[in-house]
């Protein structure tokens, strides 16, 4: 048997042959599996990965026993043995019985592209709930293939405590996998719990919330630091901001509104994932403005637009008022710029441009604050009159009536300020 090449130490780097499957099915889809791979080229990086080659197959279909067939698995364990290879990481999902297959004939670890997502988010989880979304995640991607992952678990076990009468080790494995997997959605739940209450006494409030969305590394972060000063980790790379962060933005009217940063989209971002992350990415379910950021230099901007609509859409959230910000501008070609849609929903940017960033503000206004309406309250009513003033802003007031006891206020705020702390204002517009 050869010597294994590989080394489980978390110091040691891992030095990766990149896989990707072409099939049919892929050629007649809408994504680029070039791409696909480039991009899968930056995960692996992103992970701390060194890379040291990519190895393209084009197949009918998935092979079941080796997926990128057995002629081709061979190759690749002959590239793998001549550049010391200690890691396979294949663009597409692999089954567990795939992935035991290919590391008894690579004798490497085998890796798929959800696994190496997962192992991102897993590295970048700094709050408790990142946290706990990330370990759900990966144990409920880990339970149907865990008797694939040969090199990480046995199937046969034994000594006291590791299994229960007539059990095998991988039953006992499944056992503790699934206990855990109910430990993190109670605590899960609990998060969520508070969430919704901080959510719902933001409502109170009168707060309004601004959601910045887009595609992985597309300058949301970017663009939060910009706007509000805030101290966030920007750098260009894939998943640099996993925990959502928000801060206070003061639009050119005085207003204030929340502006919550989210974890970025990416194609064929793993179900367990999106599911774990549910609660986080229903932030923007209540936001009352979705502001979706493009990388406009970006060859595949429009592939990466759609997987953010169909991300949303997934969470409730495609009817929601979006603002699609095209950044990175000044990384554009003039052919690629001209190609852009400004105006309206849209407009184009570079985030470190201090007339783009005042034109977003005012837009962001606009979309919050359009509506200018005059409201008829009475003047003894000194409560309505102070919330009138909390939640829009005052252009001009007059006394009406023949003792004063009216006051007609022309307010500009947006439609979901209308109900405020269980106060609707809208009975007395004139």
């Amino acid at each position: 048997m050869r010597e294994k090449t590989h080394d489980t130490q978390t110091d040691i780097q891992d030095r990766a042959i990149l896989v990707t499957l072409v099939t049919q099915q892929v050629k007649r889809g809408s994504s680029d599996p070039e791409h696909s791979l480039q991009e899968l080229v930056k995960l692996a990086e992103t992970a701390g990965v060194e890379v040291l080659a990519t190895l393209t197959q084009n197949r009918e279909k998935p092979d079941t026993k080796w997926f990128i067939g057995k002629g081709k698995a061979e190759e690749l364990r002959l590239v793998a043995d001549e550049l010391g290879a200690t890691t396979a990481i294949f663009d597409q999902e692999l089954s567990g019985a795939q992935v035991r297959n290919l590391e008894e004939m690579l004798d490497v670890k085998i890796v798929d592209r959800t696994q190496l997502i997962l192992d991102i988010f897993a590295q970048r989880a700094g709050t408790r709930e990142g946290i706990i979304q990330v370990e759900l995640a990966q144990h409920s991607y880990l339970l149907p293939r865990l008797s694939g992952h040969g090199k990480n678990l046995s199937r046969l076990g034994g000594g006291i405590g590791t299994r229960g009468p007539g059990e095998s080790k991988l039953e006992t494995d499944r056992r503790h996998i699934r206990g855990r997997i109910s430990d993190l959605k109670e605590q899960l739940d609990e998060v969520v719990r508070h969430r919704h209450l901080h959510r719902e006494r933001r409502k109170k409030s009168g707060v309004i919330q601004v959601a910045l969305v887009g595609y992985t590394n597309a300058g949301k972060s970017t663009l939060l630091r910009q706007l509000t000063n805030a101290d966030v980790y920007v750098e260009n790379q894939l998943f640099a901001t996993l925990d959502p962060t928000s801060r206070t933005l003061e639009l050119p009217n005085g207003r204030e509104v929340i502006l919550t940063d989210t974890v970025g989209f990416i194609q064929n971002l793993p179900h367990d994932l999106v599911a774990a992350f549910r609660a986080t990415l229903e932030e923007v379910n209540e936001a009352d403005l979705v502001l979706h950021v493009v990388d406009s230099s970006s060859p595949m901007r429009d592939e990466q637009m759609a997987v953010v609509e169909r991300i949303l859409n997934e969470l409730g959230a495609s009817g929601k008022p979006t603002l699609t910000i095209y950044n990175k501008i000044d990384l554009c070609s003039p052919e690629e710029a001209y190609t852009l849609r400004s105006g309206g929903d849209s407009l184009i940017i570079n985030a470190y441009k201090e007339a783009d960033l005042k034109q977003l503000c005012d837009t962001i206004q606009e979309k919050l604050m359009g509506d200018t309406i005059v409201f008829a309250l009475p003047a003894a009513r000194g409560d309505l009159i102070a919330l009138a003033y909390r939640t829009g802003e005052v252009i001009d007031q007059e006394v009406d009536g023949d003792e004063g006891e009216l006051l007609r206020l022309t307010i500009q705020l947006s439609k979901q300020d209308y109900e405020v702390n269980g106060h609707r204002l809208h009975p007395y517009i004139v």
